[in-house]
Parts: structure tokens; sequence; C-alpha cells
């Protein structure tokens, strides 16, 4: 009898604690495409998993003297608590998903953190949805269908998945299986070409107004919740909000890494900021920065190599050890206590208050 078995038989069966518990042990591995796997991780504890569908883990993955961290988004359904799975793209040249296709496997060990995000369905009475995606920004939507499905909640979901190909419409078979049984899910594939496909029995090409105004009529009553690279999501967020989709009603994920480019201070309208002294100690170069603004906006302006990825304190790629000195941080659920009291911090959401050391 395993250890989660025991306990849910007595009851008693332990939750993930995002605070205090990081490992995690990779206990399935599973080829989605000819270039997307999923990869399932468990708790070594039998612990069980409390997270929103749309929510995403930041995983440190031990490559090398460093280790490595990304986020992924979730992808299984919050109803299987027992586990939690996230797909991943091979990316030509990508470092992280490389070496998760080329070495992950069952048994393996990993650090993760989360739950976190905020690409959640909004709760309520509102059930109609267009589900908006892109390559692999479909993992989110895809745990946000499969927890209407596990609820048997009655909604009224528009789907619609652009990829390059008819083969790269990642979860394909399974959102034909989800649509047989959930009455509500209508389904719209999008690839840009038939290539390796020619008997492609639907439309192709890019979303556009006038796809979108033919394939979701009634969308201005929707609302829209968007996922996939940043050309994809500008396309959208400019047509829904021509077809009639109020801003309050579009909701978009996003892991690109974001162009920070502050504006200078205009002196004659904003007061005189401090200037402090910011030191990369490994890389030994040493910056000044302003008080208004970000280690991490610095830090890109000086050709400081420093990883970043969502830039405004959700995602953790940019943990830094701070040596010494203050900051202000503003972070959005990123970093957890403990990590704060040992002294890390956010640079993509801290300014300084005084000279700084970092470890990086």
């Amino acid at each position: 009898m395993d250890i989660e078995f025991a306990q849910m038989q007595r009851g008693q069966a332990a939750v993930w604690d995002p605070e205090h518990d990081e490992m995690l042990v990779c206990i399935d591995v599973h080829q989605e495409t000819h270039d997307v796997k999923s990869f399932t991780f468990a708790s070594p504890e039998g612990k069980r998993f409390n997270f929103d569908a749309g929510q995403y883990f930041l995983f440190d993955f031990p490559m090398g003297p460093d280790s490595e961290a990304r986020c992924y988004s979730i992808s299984s359904s919050p109803h299987r608590g027992n586990a939690f799975t996230v797909t991943v793209k091979r990316v030509p040249g990508g470092k992280v998903s490389n070496w998760l296709h080329d070495n992950m496997a069952a048994g393996m060990m990993v650090r993760g953190q989360g739950p976190l995000g905020h690409f959640i369905r909004p709760k309520g009475e509102k059930t109609k949805f267009l589900l908006l995606s892109g390559g692999s920004g479909i993992t989110p939507v895809m745990s946000i269908t499969r927890d209407l499905a596990d609820r048997y909640a009655p909604s009224d979901i528009v789907f619609l998945h652009g990829a390059r190909t008819p083969s790269d419409l990642i979860f394909r078979h399974d959102l034909s299986g989800l649509a047989t049984r959930m009455k509500g899910l209508r389904l719209q594939f999008l690839p840009e070409t038939v290539a390796g496909e020619p008997d492609w029995p639907g439309l192709t090409g890019r979303i556009s107004l006038e796809y979108l105004k033919l394939a979701v009529p009634d969308i201005a009553e929707r609302v829209v919740m968007c996922c996939g690279p940043a050309p994809f999501m500008a396309a959208a967020r400019s047509i829904t909000a021509a077809l009639g989709v109020p801003a309050s009603n579009y909701i978009e994920e996003s892991f690109d890494a974001a162009v920070i480019d502050e504006p200078g201070l205009d002196v004659e309208q904003q007061p005189a900021q401090k200037v402090h002294q910011v030191e990369f100690s490994k890389q030994k170069r040493t910056l000044q920065v302003s008080s208004d603004q970000t280690v991490l906006a610095a830090a890109k302006k000086g050709s400081i190599r420093l990883p970043s990825s969502c830039s405004n304190g959700m995602c953790g790629t940019c943990k830094s050890k701070l040596v010494s000195g203050s900051v202000e941080m503003n972070h959005n659920g990123g970093i957890r206590q403990r990590e704060i009291d040992a002294g890390m911090f956010l640079p993509c959401c801290s300014k300084p208050l005084s000279d700084l050391v970092i470890d990086r």
C-alpha cells in the first residue's frame, strides 16, 4: 500500500504546502506530438495538490553546476490532485526544453514552486467562453477545459487553437474526445498550412477579424481567455476588441520575456531620485541605479546577464541572492516568505533603497 493511498484510507491525505514543499518526482513522460512531451509530477510524500486550472509551476532543473529556472503551465485537471502535468514543446536551440526532452524520465527528482499565476477562469454566472490559443499556449486553456469537463458544469465553450501544421495541433485527439461528451464544447482548429496532411478538412491560415467574426459570431458575449506567442496575442487582443469584446472580458497569459524600456524622468516635472551603486558580484560589474528604477530594468540596459521571464514578480525566474543592501519589492507570488527571509529577492519588481551587492 503506497503512502498516498494509506493516507486517503485514513481520510488524512496531506496537502502540498506551496510555502514549504518543493521536491517533486517525475512519474510519467508522454509524447504528445513529434516535438511536444507531457511530464507528470507528484509529491514524493504522496501529498495532494490544490491548484486552479490555468496556473503554473516554477521549476529549478538540475543542469550543470547551476540550476535553470523555468515556468510551465499545468495542462492537467485540478480534480486529479494526486499529481499534475506540464506540457513542453521542444524549441530549436532552447536550453531547458531540449534538456527536458532528452533527459527527464520517470523517477527523476526536481524542485518546484507553485502553484502560481492568475490566469484563472472567472467564477460566477459567466459560462460562455472563447478559449483562444496558439502553439504551446494551449496548455493552460487545456487545463481549464479539463476542469470544466470533470465538473460536468454547464458551459458554452468555443475552443480555437492555431498551429503551424495539423501535426502541430497539441491535444488534438484529447480535445476531440472531450467534445464527444461535452455538449457545450465546439472545436476550431486552425493550422497555417496543410503540410503533412493534404486532406485536412478544415480552413487554414491565421486568426483574423473576418475569421473570428464567422467562427464565433457571438464573440462579444463571451469571456475570452488567450495564451500564445506574443504576436498571436497582440493580434487576438486587437481583433477581439474590434469585435466588441470589452477589456474586462479579455484575459491573457504569457511567459514571453518582456522588453523593458522604462522612459527617463522629465526632470522639470519629477523630483530628483537617489542613485545607488548595484554590484553584480559574479560578473564583476557595477551599475548606477536610480531609486525609481527596478534592478532588472537597469541590468538589461547595462547588458548584465540576468534571467527573466514575466518581469512582474510572478514567475520567479530572476530570483537572486541579495548579499547586502535593501530593496523595495512588490511581487505577485513569485517568491516565498522563507526565501525572502533567507536573503532572496526578485530584481524585476525591486527598486534599490541603498547600495546593493547581488550574487549574480
